[in-house]
């Protein structure tokens, strides 16, 4: 069926209105970064209502919503072939019949949000309709269905992919604040045009890069290595390299709109348990948002561990907002790196042992650029064991793992 992409008189008239400047959408919303769970790291499009109905179960069960994630993200393949008749979205009719408002009820009775995936382009990266075209309606019929989230992404604009991202995603985040109801705006374009310079006029959130793999390192599939080049792609970035561009942004993290690393891939792949404190650690202390990809049905022990760890996830709840920096005077090139910032009440340190085997560590405070001179208290998160008052941290780190200090004057 071919979709009639031409804008209603009243759309192309607010279209022409847009002033991208205005960036009123990252207000109430995002003073802390969104946590959540999403469909698409373990059941790519093959889901439906009974799945969604179950992860919301685990949510409550595994006390992944007491520990704070509160958003249940369906991603693409929520929605139906091809609009309605009269060009509205619909459910999927075989794995959503039911339509998603009992949907939302049920998930909101359960103290959740619900969120849905859409695409700025013509189709979706499913070939499902996009809402280029129809954003007006698009908002209109998501407020009217209570939806809380909308992630929105850049795949299959084809004619629409010939205006600039700014366009595209400012139409649909001044749509959805004429909806009538609060949407959280998660913008998903994959770090193209560096969003860090004007996604916090549009998103609450804005991806900072390709997508992530369930892979720890992997140095040949993400073709971007830098934050700061044209080739980003959408796809195949690992842990590291994800993490190795955000030396170079971080400092654009900010209450109201955060730049996004991508879904936890903790639990959906073989990394060891360093390995997934180690990713887990960096997402949150950079802010970035806590999205949970992996399948709550069969999650590892040890990975639920890792995502319910409250005192890492309080570093990425801080009021303050204010991610860690990587520290590069006292890190080691492809061996040793090590990151600090402020959280409200004292500090937090990061130090990753980037080798496959084991090494010893020696790390001053007082190098860390903190105003550290003299001992501090600080507290492990991982082990959750106090270290009492040092000025140094002096360890033996195991394969990739991350030492995570909380510390107090």
């Amino acid at each position: 069926m071919a979709l009639n992409c031409e804008l209603p008189p009243d759309e192309g008239t607010i279209r022409g209105e847009i002033e991208l400047s205005r960036g009123a959408t990252a207000s109430k919303l995002a003073q802390t970064p969104q946590m959540g769970f999403n469909t698409w790291n373990s059941f790519k499009g093959n889901y439906n209502e009974s799945t969604a109905n179950q992860i919301a179960s685990l949510l409550i069960s595994l006390g992944l919503k007491d520990a704070g994630y509160n958003y249940l993200i369906l991603d693409e393949g929520w929605s139906d072939m091809a609009r309605t008749t009269d060009g509205y979205l619909q459910s999927n009719q075989s794995t959503f019949s039911n339509g998603i408002v009992p949907l939302a009820e049920r998930v909101h009775d359960m103290g959740l949000k619900l969120g849905l995936y859409g695409d700025s382009g013509i189709l979706t990266c499913g070939f499902r309709p996009g809402s280029w075209g129809y954003e007006e309606r698009d908002a209109r019929t998501l407020a009217s269905w209570g939806v809380d989230y909308w992630k929105y992404d850049n795949c299959g604009g084809f004619q629409a992919m010939s205006n600039a991202p700014q366009e595209r995603f400012a139409v649909m985040r001044d749509a959805l604040e004429r909806s009538g109801r609060e949407i959280f705006y998660s913008v998903c374009e994959w770090g193209f045009q560096f969003p860090w310079h004007w996604g916090g006029e549009i998103g609450h959130s804005y991806r900072m890069s390709g997508d992530i793999t369930a892979t720890f390192i992997n140095e040949t599939g993400c073709p971007c290595k830098t934050a700061y080049c044209l080739n980003t792609g959408y796809a195949g970035c690992s842990v590291t390299s994800i993490l190795r561009k955000m030396r170079e942004i971080s400092v654009y993290q900010k209450p109201g709109h955060w730049l996004d690393m991508d879904m936890l891939e903790v639990g959906v792949g073989s990394m060891t348990v360093y390995m997934e404190q180690t990713h887990f650690a960096f997402w949150a202390a950079l802010k970035s948002p806590l999205i949970i990809g992996a399948d709550l049905r069969t999650l590892r022990n040890e990975s639920l561990a890792v995502l319910t760890n409250r005192d890492v996830i309080a570093i990425n709840q801080d009021s303050l907002g204010e991610p860690v920096h990587f520290v590069q005077g006292v890190s080691v090139e492809g061996a040793l790196q090590v990151w600090a910032g402020e959280v409200k009440g004292g500090n937090v340190v990061l130090v990753f042992n980037e080798k496959s085997y084991s090494q010893d560590v020696d790390v001053s405070l007082k190098e860390l650029g903190l105003g550290i001179q003299r001992p501090v208290r600080a507290k492990e998160l991982w082990s959750g064991k106090s270290w009492g008052k040092i000025d140094r941290v002096k360890a033996e780190l195991g394969a990739y793992q991350t030492l995570v200090f909380r510390i107090t004057r």
